[in-house]
């Protein structure tokens, strides 16, 4: 199966290929050419999700270096731990997705690729991984999760971009805290400024001259099929349970996460209703009620996470919904503001015991936010998409209790801290990964 850009549908590459380059030639998204039919029987008949994910992600390697042994080999390695679906009520559930090294669902993408690539090395080079330096923009958990995806793997070089200030203090520790082959750069700007630069470098002549260079953003198409895999898992889960096809409410900023549940209902997965939950940037949500998109400067909110003024992978959802119309009937979605969250959060604790993230936290008052009716027509399910105790300084204070933090995090005030001021320009980015 081949992969197309999102912008021409003539430019095409493998799925080895696609990995490697992050982003297509003409500044495009890679998207898969096409949709295969499942036997949603013979994957439910998996016995666990690396097995489910091997088997699903099969057609898209079809012909490719990473056959089945190897996707067999990745998804047994990449996912390695838990991937609890919790009963919150009888038809609501809580899909966990912060359970990996870094405590956050970005663990799922950036270990697939990380191992993918690994791979792809060594075919490439009968052993010898080539140099790869792998650029990352992140507002929060996708630069921790990359870099403990490939700290001190041999043959990559790693560059997080992330702006200063702007996300949690325990997520920067842990975006500056590995070395080794892992670079920290604070960027004077937003996360829209180091989504861009991570673009223009991936298209820059000087630098693409001196270096190989990949993206472990969601740009990279290997950050969501295996994100679309644990959609076919949970859907396929609950399907067995409720007889019925399962909805789901995804917190969402750069659209990563949701776009790969698109691909699993698109794939032939039950799955039925798709309810974004976005913080004060309200790009998308205003686009669906007005018919007008109008991508804005970020603005910093308690789900930092999400601050994306102009997500990247709103190209892949209107190549996957072309039309408005389209759009507006595989999707809906709202805003939460920083107030609505902070009342969630507490009011979950007070009546339930949950100890929610604010990014959970969004997704929960979306749902509470949805017709009686609607969610009495189940099952459905909020992502969780990170470890509340990756935030202490905004829940700890909201429920009145210490958070208990996992043995990823705990060790985090062992480590020294590093990280290199950066403009938010090419130039000065540029000139730092060539003087390495």
């Amino acid at each position: 199966m081949e992969c197309r850009s999102t912008r021409d549908p003539a430019v095409e590459a493998s799925l080895s290929e696609a990995l490697a380059q992050g982003l297509a030639p003409d500044g495009g998204l890679y998207v898969p050419e096409e949709w295969p039919a499942f036997d949603l029987a013979a994957l439910a008949r998996a016995r666990d999700l690396p097995e489910l994910a091997a088997r699903f992600l099969a057609p898209f390697a079809a012909g490719d270096a990473l056959g089945v042994t190897e996707l067999a080999a990745i998804t047994r390695e990449a996912f390695d731990f838990p991937l609890p679906l919790v009963p919150l009520a009888p038809e609501l559930y809580l899909l966990e997705l912060f359970h990996g090294p870094t405590a956050a669902f970005k663990d799922f993408g950036a270990r697939f690729l990380a191992a993918a690539l690994a791979r792809l090395g060594r075919i490439a080079t009968n052993g010898a991984a080539r140099p790869l330096t792998i650029l990352v923009a992140t507002s929060g958990d996708t630069g921790g999760a990359v870099a403990a995806a490939f700290h001190r793997r041999p043959g990559f070089e790693v560059a997080i971009l992330f702006p200063q200030g702007l996300v949690s203090p325990t997520q920067a520790r842990q975006l500056t805290s590995f070395g080794d082959n892992v670079r920290a750069f604070a960027v004077r700007g937003s996360f829209d400024d180091c989504q861009r630069l991570v673009k223009e470098a991936l298209r820059d002549p000087e630098l693409r001259a001196e270096r190989d260079l990949s993206s472990a953003n969601s740009i990279n198409l290997g950050r969501l099929l295996p994100q679309a895999a644990y959609y076919a898992w949970a859907s396929l889960a609950l399907e067995r349970a409720h007889a019925a096809p399962a909805s789901f409410v995804i917190p969402s900023g750069n659209l990563g996460n949701a776009c790969a549940c698109l691909w699993a209902r698109r794939a032939g997965l039950p799955i039925e209703r798709v309810v974004l939950a976005h913080n004060a940037n309200r790009a998308i949500p205003d686009y669906l009620a007005s018919g007008r998109y109008e991508p804005r400067a970020s603005r910093p909110t308690l789900a930092s996470a999400m601050d994306v003024g102009d997500p990247s992978n709103f190209e892949r959802v209107r190549t996957l919904h072309p039309t408005l119309a389209e759009l507006r009937g595989a999707l809906s979605a709202c805003s939460v503001d920083d107030d609505a969250i902070r009342s969630r959060i507490r009011a979950e604790f007070a009546e339930h015991g949950r100890i929610f993230c604010p990014h959970t936290a969004t997704a929960a008052e979306a749902f509470a936010r949805l017709p009686a009716a609607a969610r009495a027509r189940g099952p459905w399910v909020l992502v969780a998409t990170a470890h509340p105790a990756k935030f202490p300084e905004i829940v700890a204070p909201l429920i009145s209790r210490e958070l208990e933090l996992p043995p990823s995090l705990a060790r985090l005030s062992e480590r020294s801290t590093r990280s290199e001021a950066l403009a938010p320009a090419l130039s000065g980015l540029r000139a730092a990964l060539l003087a390495r």
